[in-house]
């Protein structure tokens, strides 16, 4: 897969974590969905990003569940209240109107809601330019 950075791959070999493998297998499914997806560690995790620009970055601890944080840049934007993002799921529990977080609690958990996240994760992508 050419969008898999060599950055990533050391820090999951490196990864101890509960669900390293659930991370690994969402990993794989989000970059496999659209080659425009790349990734790169920050804020100590695995971060894809659309067009250079972080767009969802996993949150791996504390504890043992797994976050998603979608998000339009580290920054709030001035735009943030006009932005609108329609969930279909119920997954994504909402921070700020264009800031959420998904929970995955266990193997099992990322491998019943992995086709919906994917899905979920490109949406995101192409509608946070």
């Amino acid at each position: 897969m050419p969008n898999r950075s060599p950055e990533v791959d050391e820090f999951l070999q490196e990864l101890s974590h509960p669900l390293k493998e659930g991370v690994a297998e969402l990993r794989d499914a989000i970059l496999a969905s659209d080659d425009g997806i790349t990734e790169h560690i920050k804020w100590k995790a695995p971060s894809f990003c659309y067009g250079g620009d972080d767009r969802v970055t996993f949150r791996l601890g504390p504890g043992d569940s797994v976050q998603l944080v979608f998000h339009r840049g580290a920054k709030v934007r001035a735009d943030s209240d006009e932005f609108s993002f329609e969930d279909d799921t119920g997954l994504l529990k909402w921070a700020a109107p264009d800031r959420a977080t998904l929970t995955l609690s266990d193997l099992e958990d990322v491998r019943a809601k992995l086709p919906a996240v994917v899905d979920l994760v490109g949406r995101w992508m192409r509608a946070t330019p």
